[in-house]
């Protein structure tokens, strides 16, 4: 699609959507308890490393059989580099969850994050 042709500017976010993995289902209580502790700990590493500008759990009406659990939004210039340091999450890693990452436009300046302002 690209990006769409407007006349206004657009700011350029990478938007991140986490499903539940295909291991999920399959692991202990206790292992799937430590993975959320680790998701989380990861989250909020890159949260206050600057590389994600907001992320939370969603929730509401399933419409597919494995809905999207959290969404966040990053704005580093890359869909990869994004994808990567989420790849690297252990529950991630251990099909607790699985990510995707997509480019996100809106018109420029209609974000604030006023979280990572008071960190910086």
């Amino acid at each position: 699609m690209g990006v769409p042709q407007v006349n206004f500017a657009l700011d350029t976010y990478e938007c991140i959507v986490i499903y539940p993995g295909a291991a999920g289902r399959a692991l202990p209580a206790e292992t799937v308890q430590r993975l959320q502790a680790e998701h989380t700990e990861h989250m909020q590493a890159l949260q206050r490393s600057g590389i994600i500008l907001v992320a939370g759990s969603v929730d509401g009406p399933a419409r597919e059989p494995d809905p999207p659990i959290g969404f966040g939004l990053a704005r580093t210039g890359s869909v990869e580099n994004v994808r990567s340091v989420l790849e690297a999450d252990p529950a991630v890693q251990a099909g607790l969850y699985r990510v995707e990452v997509l480019t996100f436009l809106c018109p420029a300046g209609s974000l604030e994050f006023p979280l990572v302002k008071a960190g910086n």
